[in-house]
């Protein structure tokens, strides 16, 4: 009698929704795997019960064993104190990058290798390669989908225990397949918002940072209105400033001083130009500079034409776009791509406003 091969466990990030619910279902049809669901308690609140709940129906109509791991005091610590530590610094962070980073791939994998598992998977859109020296993370079959943006900290380390289940069909082909899998999956609709704020962002803001009164100020100096708090405002931003004789946009922030920088001209917010910090190569080697790629500035801004030119310290590097890209924004990330390769990133730099002051 032919002995049956031992299956390998596969722990499966399920948060309630369609993509990670589709990955699992993928999974424990394929063979060769022992799937595991686990559901990341982050935060609390109605958004997140209701979450676990959706997340816990899932494995069971799955039949696959079900983990609720708390991650509270590491999220709230690693992910929410720095987004709000940035926004207070005058920034606009995008908390997704740094919870890939710290909790789905950082604890959850660790919390999956002690359950005995050799891998990890979520519902990201976006893929792996395995090349002759390095493990490649490229962007996914669906280009309107892909997610391969918010996962530029990952490195060779991690991506060799990841794998993207989704990251090879579009959006609707998953659609299509939680019908087949008859997933309880009716009524969920796709979150757009961070997962740790309930309602809006300035709320969350409102409530933890309180508000700073100051002016507001165009670019000849002239004071033309007052502002609640700097945090509330983003580069580029439009509504919510409440101006008369608008329209104005935001394109600077003056902490010190605690002003904010409005304009009616939308060139003034026109750079080709930015430097980024912290700055993580996946393939774990510093590429040869000057370097030509295609960078994006926000997960749905068009990747543009650049080129790397320096390195200004350990982990800072110089980057000269062919064109100005509009409201190129202090603490959103900057996404390097060789064709579908992602490359790495970084963090983008508080750009100089003293030309308005």
């Amino acid at each position: 009698m032919k002995k049956e091969l031992k299956k390998q466990k596969i722990v499966v990030a399920i948060s309630g929704g369609l993509d990670s619910s589709v990955a699992a279902a993928l999974l424990k049809e394929t063979d060769g795997f022992e799937v595991i669901g686990a559901f990341m308690k982050v935060w609390p609140g109605d958004k997140l019960k209701k979450s676990e709940e959706r997340a816990r129906r899932i494995a069971k109509t799955l039949k696959i064993p079900f983990y609720v791991f708390d991650f509270e005091k590491e999220f709230k610590k690693r992910i929410v104190h720095c987004f709000l530590s940035g926004y207070k610094k005058g920034k606009t962070p995008n908390p997704c990058v740094e919870c890939n980073k710290e909790i789905k791939f950082g604890l959850l994998l660790k919390k999956a290798r002690q359950l005995g598992a050799k891998f990890i998977a979520t519902g990201h859109y976006a893929r792996i390669r395995k090349g002759q020296d390095r493990i490649k993370l490229v962007k996914a079959k669906d280009k309107n989908k892909d997610q391969s943006y918010f996962l530029w900290k990952l490195n060779q380390k991690q991506l060799k225990y990841i794998l993207f289940p989704v990251g090879g069909y579009t959006k609707n082909e998953v659609k299509k397949m939680a019908k087949e899998f008859n997933l309880p999956l009716s009524g969920v609709s796709e979150s757009q918002e961070i997962c740790f704020i309930e309602k809006d962002t300035n709320d969350f803001l409102k409530y933890y940072l309180k508000t700073k009164p100051g002016n507001i100020i165009d670019t000849k100096g002239r004071i033309i209105g007052q502002h609640q708090g700097l945090w509330f405002y983003t580069i580029g931003q439009r509504k919510g400033i409440k101006v008369p004789q608008g329209p104005f946009y935001v394109v600077g922030k003056d902490l010190k001083k605690n002003i904010l920088i409005v304009t009616k001209n939308e060139k003034d917010l026109d750079k080709r130009e930015l430097i980024a910090k912290n700055v993580n190569w996946i393939s774990e080697r510093v590429p040869k500079l000057p370097l030509k790629i295609k960078a994006k500035i926000r997960y749905r801004h068009q990747s543009a034409l650049a080129i790397i030119t320096k390195k200004l310290k350990p982990k800072s590097y110089k980057l000269i776009f062919d064109k100005s890209q509009r409201a190129i924004t202090p603490g959103q990330s900057v996404v390097f791509y060789k064709r579908e390769e992602v490359l790495g990133g970084g963090i983008i730099v508080k750009g100089n406003v003293s030309k308005f002051l």
